[in-house]
């Protein structure tokens, strides 16, 4: 039987996959204050989903203690969140 363990990198793949899925269904519209969705946005959103679960395979992987996991997923998140800040500035 598997066991279903929800790490932090599996919140942040579903909340990627809802987004993918809603801008995939969302009518198309440029309406002030709504984010457009568009092909290569949607693309990489795929592949942000695509690259958490693998990541979160490796971490499940090479540490047993959910504890552990859960300690170096959120760490994981903080610094992919902070170098895409400097990116943005630096860009």
């Amino acid at each position: 039987m598997i066991k279903l363990r929800v790490t932090p990198l599996n919140i942040v793949g579903a909340i990627g996959l809802g987004l993918m899925v809603t801008g995939l269904f969302s009518k198309k519209s440029t309406a002030p204050g709504q984010i457009n969705f568009s092909g290569f946005y949607l693309l990489i959103l795929g592949c942000l989903v695509l690259v958490t679960f693998v990541t979160d395979l490796i971490f499940r992987f090479t540490l047993k203690d959910i504890k552990r996991i859960w300690m170096v997923e959120l760490l994981f998140i903080v610094i992919a969140a902070i170098l895409m800040l400097i990116l943005q500035k630096l860009l």
